[in-house]
């Protein structure tokens, strides 16, 4: 299967990602707008989760309901990632989290892993990687590798607030089997690898340069 892209287009997202754009917004208020940002694309990422039929008893008569079939496995990639944590435990309290800690080398762009903190077994697990900002690209392809030899089940869903071309373009050459949500595709990668117009490093503009 292709690599496929959702664009989420709400009105609500948009505002917020106006707010982490803006270069004057405070920490705080980048967390808080990155986090709800979070919501709306995980509340759309998890549109296909799969559901089974019951019943309860209301205080009236028998309802039919519908329930999640398994709770899906969350993966941030740190540290940016830990802003979309809690949209995720918010929407789905009793998924399991794992951790993924992935640090870029400066001079090549490419990943230096050093945190794989995942299940043993992801077989028959639907598993959501959330990282803010899709680059390179090596972060995640790195990450989709483990996740696969782990026995996650294709697709992987990726969440992330922006992406940039190249980096989609790099999920395509390694013909990975991922769905990936986002709020924006911007316009291209600079020679730092950083994505522009963007919003920085977003690490940084959570917790500070020194964080």
């Amino acid at each position: 299967m292709p690599v496929t892209v959702t664009l989420v287009d709400h009105p609500l997202v948009a505002d917020s990602l106006a707010r982490i754009r803006d270069r004057d917004t405070p920490n705080a208020l980048f967390r808080n707008n990155l986090e709800r940002i979070g919501t709306l694309l995980l509340a759309e990422a998890t549109r296909s989760l799969r559901t089974v039929d019951g019943t309860v008893e209301t205080p009236l008569t028998t309802a039919p309901v519908r329930r999640l079939a398994s709770q899906p496995v969350i993966v941030p990639i740190l540290r940016a990632g830990l802003g979309f944590v809690h949209a995720a435990q918010e929407l789905m309290p009793s998924a399991d989290i794992g951790f993924i800690g992935i640090s870029r080398d400066e001079e090549t762009f490419e990943p230096k892993p050093y945190v794989n903190k995942l299940p043993e077994s992801l077989e028959g697990r639907t598993v959501i990687v959330i990282d803010p900002m899709l680059a390179t690209g090596g972060s995640l392809v790195h990450t989709v590798k483990l996740l696969r030899d782990r026995g996650a089940p294709a697709p992987i869903t990726v969440v992330c607030a922006l992406a940039a071309p190249e980096g989609i373009q790099r999920l395509k050459d390694e013909h990975l089997d991922l769905h990936v949500v986002t709020a924006a595709i911007d316009d291209h990668l600079n020679e730092h690898a950083f994505i522009v117009p963007g919003l920085g490093d977003a690490g940084d503009r959570q917790f500070g340069s020194g964080g």
